[in-house]
């Protein structure tokens, strides 16, 4: 007896929400405890602590950018395109190089 393509990923996806559906319960059964919620608040102030540099860096980097795009979608949003256009020429090339299309 061979098992065919179909009947095979048939399986494997009864498989996944079967294991989805146990996780699911045990998630409800253990999110109230107070055991795992300090693990999870421990377990976040971890990685804040640990991330919080990249993230700085991150936000430092992408700074132009991100101010760039707020600008325009303020402009495009008050109908003065032509005058972000005209106003920040600097602005149209930080989004042209992140393929943002104007």
């Amino acid at each position: 007896m061979t098992i065919t393509d179909t009947e095979r990923i048939e399986r494997i996806l009864q498989q996944y929400e079967k294991k989805r559906a146990k996780e699911k319960e045990r998630y409800q059964l253990i999110k109230d405890t107070e055991d795992f919620v300090m693990k999870n608040r421990q377990r976040a102030k971890d990685h804040y602590e640990k991330n919080k540099d990249k993230k700085r860096d991150k936000y430092n980097s992408d700074k132009d950018f991100l101010n760039a795009k707020s600008q325009y979608y303020y402009y495009k949003k008050t109908d003065r395109l032509d005058i972000f256009k005209e106003k920040y020429p600097n602005k149209i090339e930080i989004l042209k190089s992140r393929n943002i299309n104007i």
